[in-house]
This record gives structure tokens, sequence and C-alpha cells, in this order.
């Protein structure tokens, strides 16, 4: 990894991205299919929240961020992606208003949250687990402003919350950042938090 390379891609980003105000994230698995409800799931909240006046930012690639850029792309506001070259090569998906195409997983991770005002994870595998972990951490140690970290699909996300209860009850991590994490189980859950949350 070079760090000039890495400073290079983060200014290029930050001038692409910056003017983007009102900004969500939305993480999860690149296998979902467009048969799995969470697809279909993903594709109306990225529309509700596009017609609510709020762009979309996902990673740009294929299942849930294709279905949330879909959602968006087709309506009100921005679809967004932020994808990365890979060895097997992951290309953009096509419901796109702007990508931007990264070399450091780095990088772009940074540039998924920097600019976000929510961050909504649906479930996902290693890559999700990874993006979740990093913006609690960052959180947690106030590397980054407080923002709203919404887990889609309670069943799934309980074992990795039974998990960081026991970190709680440990004194591993406080309650109050345990209490960072707001589980819903809809659609309407979440664009209610988002509204409740931020103002546009």
């Amino acid at each position: 990894m070079s760090l000039v390379t890495v400073g290079a891609e983060l200014l290029a980003a930050k001038e692409r991205l910056s003017p983007y105000k009102n900004n969500i994230t939305v993480f999860g698995s690149a296998r979902i299919k467009s048969s799995d409800p969470l697809y279909q799931d993903a594709y109306e909240l990225g529309k509700a929240l596009s017609d609510g006046g709020y762009n979309i930012f996902t990673g740009g690639g294929p299942g849930i961020m294709s279905a949330a850029n879909k959602g968006a792309y087709e309506g009100k506001s921005k679809s967004i992606g932020l994808n990365i070259k890979l060895p097997q090569e992951q290309d953009s998906n096509p419901y796109l208003d702007e990508k931007f195409t990264f070399g450091y997983f780095f990088s772009r991770k940074v540039m998924l949250v920097k600019y976000s005002s929510a961050c909504i994870y649906f479930p996902g595998g290693y890559g999700t687990a990874d993006e979740l972990m990093e913006v609690l951490t960052l959180m947690q140690t106030n590397k980054m402003d407080q923002v709203p970290i919404i887990l889609y699909d309670s069943g799934f996300w309980e074992p990795l919350l039974l998990w960081i209860k026991q970190a709680v009850e440990k004194s591993y991590i406080n309650q109050k950042h345990f209490e960072l994490l707001t589980i819903v189980d809809s659609i309407e859950e979440i664009v209610n938090v988002v509204e409740k949350e931020i103002c546009l």
C-alpha cells in the first residue's frame, strides 16, 4: 500500500463526494439475489429515503447494494456507488447517478461514512461486519461524529447482539456504546428513525 496513492485516492474522492448532503449509507451482502425478500426490502428503503430527500451511498456492487441503489435511482434524490477493485472484478451496479472506484478498502470505508448522516446495515458477511465494527469503534473513541446506526432484521443480528451484551457485562464495552445500535424489523421503522434523527 502506497501512502501517496491512498492520499491521492482520498483527495479525489473528497472532491467528488463532498458536494452531496443528506446522505444515508446502506451496507449489506453482495451475494443476495434479486429473488431474496431482503433485496426487495432494500429496494423499498432506497426508494423511500430517496423520495424523502436523502441521497443513498452504497459500496456500488451487487446484492443489497444494487437493490438500495435501484430504489434511490428511481427516486427523487441521488444514487451513489463507491466500488472497489478486486482480484475477481466486482462490477458497479447499473443504478448509479455517481460512481467512484477505489483501489483500497481503507479509503473506501472512510468515504462511505465521512459524509453519511446515518448507517444502515442489512444482513451480510465479513465485509458488512467489518464496516459495522469499524464505525462502532470510531464512535466509541470519538473519532467520528455519532450518527444513527440501524441494524435491519433482528433475527439475523441477535447472535452478535448477545456477544456485545456479554462484553458489556464484563465491562469490555460501555453500555452507552451498546446503545448506539438501533435494531428494527421493518422499512417503516428505518425511515421513522432517519426522519426523527436527521433534519433536512
